[in-house]
């Protein structure tokens, strides 16, 4: 598993030559279906994007904007990969059960990342040393150390890199958000956001493979377990995004989302809280050996309430907050964000002009096309790996502080828990073989 452990020189600068601009601009290479070539047109030619797991989320992001098109599939389940061919107009049209023979395919500049949480990372860091730009689906990891993974990947290969979470291109989070940077409820010291769940662990008895399934690529890095129905869907009696070692459950699922916008609204972009902590001493994840409903399993998983604190001194309370975003409460005032959606209280705050010299966020109104419009211009998106790998950093905070039960000191910079080697240890997970991450430096 580390075909794309090098990239040979030629083929880097056969790429091209980097753009540079003002502002967010990378110093980057263009893929292949952007460049102008003596066999391919140029910078007007429909980007080819290729698909790496192909389940129900996948599903929902393969209305690609009118410059890309669907050319490849690849899923450990062929049939799933041969099924989006019916979603594309590429009469070439290519499926695989191995991932990385997409990323050999010459027609792929570009590929959506939609595997489970504890395949992303390697799947990330394969496309962006084969030379593609990315789009990979939340939470971008199941740890913190994979995270930072990604993100060097993704510089040192120049990719144009953009995490599925949508509300960043939403324009009533943006505007929520500028609103509480600039002010306007005065200094927040509280936010309120869901208590989400941590996951839980499945030791079911096994079922027959389905045909044309690789049960044992699908365990990727986790120890492999007989095959079970509920662990192949993506949410169900639980799924695999409620049970570990495939997902931190919806601390990470949900939380992806609206801890991204405590993050984003706090200006902490690039860094995180500084303090991470939970009442009621270490929580033992229950293990259940038959199905189970996600709300049984999550009364149990979300017993034990989370806090973080900020170096700014703001305090985030995963308590019955809303779960796409959370009540940031000011010294003037208070904001909920939610969905593509937020509320002043008091309203009349909501009219008052940010003014000339106000901090303005990024502005993006179609996620999908934002990646597109990027790697045409090569400029940072609006959810660039730093910005996934950040918020997804919280989450992991969120549950290993859960399973630890006591007060954790975080340094955002250094990434690890200062002086407490049993906290580090939660860093990263012991990865099978083949499955590894190959070393980005």
């Amino acid at each position: 598993m580390t075909r794309y452990n090098r990239i040979s020189r030629r083929r880097f600068l056969a790429r091209g030559a980097a753009l540079t601009s003002a502002g967010l601009t990378l110093p980057t290479l263009l893929p292949d279906g952007v460049l102008a070539a003596a066999e391919r047109p140029g910078a007007n030619d429909r980007i080819g994007v290729g698909f790496i797991g192909c389940g129900r989320r996948a599903g929902q992001l393969m209305r690609l904007p009118a410059q890309g098109r669907i050319v490849a599939a690849a899923d450990c389940d062929l049939a799933r990969a041969e099924n989006v061919a019916r979603r594309t107009d590429c009469k070439s049209f290519k499926s695989y059960r191995d991932y990385r023979e997409l990323l050999d395919d010459k027609a792929v500049d570009a590929v959506v990342v939609a595997t489970p949480d504890h395949w992303r990372a390697l799947n990330c860091i394969h496309a962006a040393q084969a030379g593609k730009d990315i789009y990979a689906e939340k939470p971008l990891t199941l740890t913190i150390k994979e995270g930072r993974a990604i993100v060097r990947a993704a510089r040192k290969y120049k990719r144009v890199f953009q995490t599925g979470s949508q509300q960043r291109s939403m324009g009533p989070n943006r505007v929520a958000c500028e609103m509480i940077r600039n002010g306007l409820i005065g200094k927040v010291h509280t936010v309120i956001t869901a208590n989400y769940q941590s996951p839980w662990l499945m030791n079911l008895p096994g079922q027959p493979v389905p045909k044309g399934l690789d049960w044992n690529v699908w365990c990727g890095q986790a120890p492999p377990v007989p095959f079970h129905k509920e662990l192949c869907v993506p949410r169900g009696n639980p799924g695999w995004i409620s049970v570990w070692p495939y997902s931190g459950g919806e601390m990470t699922g949900w939380g992806a989302h609206g801890l991204d916008q405590i993050q984003w609204a706090l200006g902490a972009d690039e860094s995180g809280p500084v303090e991470v902590w939970s009442e009621g001493g270490p929580y033992k994840p229950k293990t259940y050996t038959a199905p189970v409903s996600r709300p049984e399993g999550n009364k149990a998983s979300a017993s034990h309430k989370v806090f973080f604190r900020y170096a700014c001194g703001t305090l985030v309370k995963l308590d019955n907050g809303s779960g796409a975003g959370g009540t940031f409460i000011g010294e003037r005032g208070k904001i909920m964000i939610q969905r593509n959606s937020f509320k002043v209280d008091p309203p009349e705050l909501a009219e008052q002009p940010l003014g000339a010299g106000a901090v303005r966020l990024y502005k993006s109104d179609n996620h999908m096309q934002n990646w597109f419009d990027c790697m045409n211009s090569r400029e940072l998106c609006v959810a660039d790996a730093e910005i996934g790998h950040r918020s997804c950093t919280v989450c992991h905070l969120g549950n290993i502080a859960r399973w630890l039960g006591r007060k954790l000191r975080w340094d955002p910079e250094k990434e690890l828990f200062p002086d407490d080697d049993e906290a580090n240890k939660y860093l990263d997970t012991d990865k099978r073989k083949p499955y590894q991450l190959p070393e980005v430096v």
